[in-house]
């Protein structure tokens, strides 16, 4: 089955294990463990890697409900649609800055929705780029 929250994951810890390296571990863990046993408390590498299931999972539910309005929503709309939902987490995301939230938001909104795709799609490089 394509799984793309598990896809998009994935895809989202390769690209930002440059600053967190051991990230692509702790999201399979986090994967394997979704949607129980979840700890009350995270060392930051496994809190990020479950940022970034929760991210993706929020960016597939967003893109399918944006998706029964319009055709194919565009990227940016979901984006705005994740961030608005985490807006209401009542800053309780304070392990990473703004920045990095908001590079970490896009990547995996990106990588979520690149991997929607069919494997054989013209567009198949990026849905963004």
């Amino acid at each position: 089955m394509n799984d793309p929250v598990r896809r998009g994951a994935r895809a989202a810890a390769r690209q930002l294990r440059d600053h967190y390296p051991g990230l692509p571990y702790e999201v399979e863990i986090e994967l394997r463990q979704r949607p129980t046993n979840r700890p009350e408390q995270y060392s930051d590498p496994v809190a990020i890697a479950s940022l970034i299931v929760a991210v993706a999972t929020l960016a597939w539910t967003a893109y399918n409900d944006l998706k029964t309005r319009e055709s194919a929503p565009p990227p940016d709309a979901v984006e705005r649609n994740v961030v608005g939902v985490l807006d209401r987490t009542d800053g309780t995301i304070n392990f990473l800055s703004p920045s990095d939230l908001e590079r970490l938001i896009h990547v995996v909104v990106t990588e979520t929705l690149n991997a929607a795709l069919p494997p054989d799609s013209e567009d198949d490089e990026n849905l963004t780029h």
